[in-house]
């Protein structure tokens, strides 16, 4: 992508993290905001048991949330105050089988638009060794605006 995404609020930043605050399901998963920019957004979390499958990997539908999460933030970033987002279709590459101690999720907007936006994400673990991609993910993103149910 040429030009860097654009907010379209300046107080993008704490409305943000004050809807990742809000999202059951990360605080669920124990997942915590750790980086958030103008169309980019990073969420982490611990390796915990009750995150694995039967084999003792992270399931894949926990590594979907997270990185749908992080995609979806990241187009919040840059809509406007009044907005809301919901993600319209995704697809996930699961590279690895997620083990370590730690992961990172790293959404990227890759092409703003006025209603339908789309992002990339990369899932890494992080190890004494450094990083491993486990996952990537392209998402399409919708700004939704005017309705009561869909607010942050």
């Amino acid at each position: 992508m040429s030009d860097a995404p654009v907010p379209a609020d300046g107080d993008y930043m704490r409305r943000v993290r004050e809807s990742v605050a809000g999202q059951r399901v990360l605080s669920m998963i124990g997942a915590r905001l750790v980086h958030v920019g103008p169309g980019e957004v990073d969420l982490e979390f611990d390796h915990h048991p009750n995150l694995t499958q039967q084999h003792g990997f992270i399931h894949a539908g926990i590594l979907s949330t997270v990185l749908d999460s992080a995609c979806g933030y990241a187009a919040y970033s840059i809509m406007p105050a009044d907005a809301g987002v919901l993600t319209i279709e995704f697809k996930i590459n699961l590279l690895s089988p997620a083990r370590g101690g730690r992961f990172v999720a790293r959404g990227r907007v890759t092409k703003p638009g006025r209603i339908i936006t789309v992002a990339d994400g990369t899932l890494v673990s992080v190890n004494a060794d450094g990083e491993k991609w486990i996952a990537t993910m392209t998402g399409t993103l919708m700004m939704v605006r005017n309705r009561e149910e869909v607010r942050g």
